[in-house]
């Protein structure tokens, strides 16, 4: 139920038409016989065309849903309402948008239309919206509110500020009884405390749950003073509660000015505790400045202690002299490449060619000083 309020002054023109109705009349009469069918009927058409193009100053208008709850309230400089197009042109629209019956936005506009059937309500030029629940700051060029979905379509430059962050795209679905953003097109979104900023075509943000979702390919950039991390994967999601980060598919993770580079096909990331995981999928660090790189099926990295943990079929390459290690475990230190294997270790070194194997071995790829003990060792000189 849609209903249209006025001042005084603005209200419905009944007395004026019915005025305009006994002139036109009366015209017609003194009129020649001939043409009195013919100007009465222009007439009517005249009164027609008059009832149904009305305008309003000052205007409230408001919708209800089938309970006889508000769906949202718009005052407006100006309406102009076409019965035969259904729609209601506003200027300078301003007022709240409802659910279950409690203001939770408010808007504002240059201009708008409004259905007849008040099922959407449509604002376009600098359009404003603020969450009256915790300040959320919505703006953009067109704005669309569909009260029976709980959505709020916001296109064409679509920004946005949250105390917890802020957001830019091409456009963005606000569902307001989930308090979920589905942002769309050249999406950047940054998470003010943690200063992550998440890049990406589609991405959602859970504002009670202080998550953020993509099924699609998304790119985390943490920036620590002068040191930028970036992590990328085709799918990925970040609890900025739990301050954690999760990377799925094709997951890559490239850490400061060296480019320390953690590769697998699912990585979490404990932004708190500065750690970096890879549970039974495989994982690959590469350190392009010492061409170092070790594989291997689990792994720990602790950013804070510049230590890698490394489980289950691990190997080390270094790409410079061309030496190989194997074992079951290895412990290196990213920083001095110093590393501890055990394990059913094995290592091989191009020159001089030489084998080495044994349940223990310590030393570093880059430098060839390895030392291998414990048990039983064996070494091999190849001529």
């Amino acid at each position: 139920m849609q209903r249209l309020q006025t001042t005084p002054s603005n209200r419905f023109p009944t007395r004026v038409l019915l005025g305009v109705c006994v002139l036109l009349a009366g015209l017609s009469a003194c009129a020649r016989p001939e043409r009195a069918a013919q100007k009465i009927e222009e007439d009517r058409k005249q009164v027609a065309q008059f009832d149904s193009n009305l305008t309003f100053q000052a205007v409230t208008l408001e919708e209800f849903d089938q309970q006889g709850r508000l769906w949202w309230r718009v005052n407006a400089k100006q309406a102009r309402y076409s019965r035969d197009s259904k729609l209601a042109d506003i200027q300078a629209p301003s007022g709240e948008l409802f659910q279950d019956g409690k203001a939770i936005l408010k808007v504002s506009a240059q201009k708008g239309e409004i259905r007849q059937d008040g099922k959407a309500i449509l604002l376009k030029g600098n359009i404003k919206a603020i969450d009256l629940r915790d300040g959320l700051e919505l703006t953009g060029d067109e704005m669309e509110w569909q009260p029976e979905k709980d959505t709020l379509v916001v296109k064409n430059s679509l920004a946005g500020k949250h105390p917890k962050m802020t957001m830019k795209a091409k456009e963005g679905r606000f569902l307001t009884r989930a308090r979920q953003i589905d942002l769309s097109g050249d999406v950047t979104a940054t998470a003010i405390q943690e200063n992550i900023q998440f890049q990406g075509q589609k991405i959602s943000w859970q504002i009670p749950a202080e998550q953020v979702l993509s099924n699609q390919p998304i790119t985390f950039v943490r920036t620590q003073g002068n040191v930028v991390d970036r992590a990328q994967a085709n799918r990925g999601s970040a609890d900025l509660k739990a301050r954690t980060a999760t990377l799925q598919q094709e997951a890559k993770i490239t850490l400061g000015e060296q480019g320390l580079q953690v590769m697998s096909t699912a990585l979490t990331w404990d932004l708190r505790e500065q750690v970096i995981r890879s549970s039974n999928n495989g994982i690959q660090i590469v350190n392009p400045a010492q061409q170092l790189t070790i594989t291997a099926s689990q792994g720990v990295l602790n950013l804070k202690t510049n230590m890698a943990d490394l489980t289950s079929s691990v190997r080390g390459v270094s790409g410079q002299n061309q030496a190989q290690i194997r074992a079951d475990r290895l412990v290196w230190n990213l920083v001095t490449e110093q590393f501890e294997a055990t394990g059913n270790v094995a290592y091989a070194q191009v020159s001089p060619p030489m084998n080495l194997t044994g349940p223990k071995a310590v030393g570093g790829l880059r430098d060839q000083m390895v030392v291998v003990s414990g048990g039983r060792v064996e070494t091999s000189f190849i001529p």
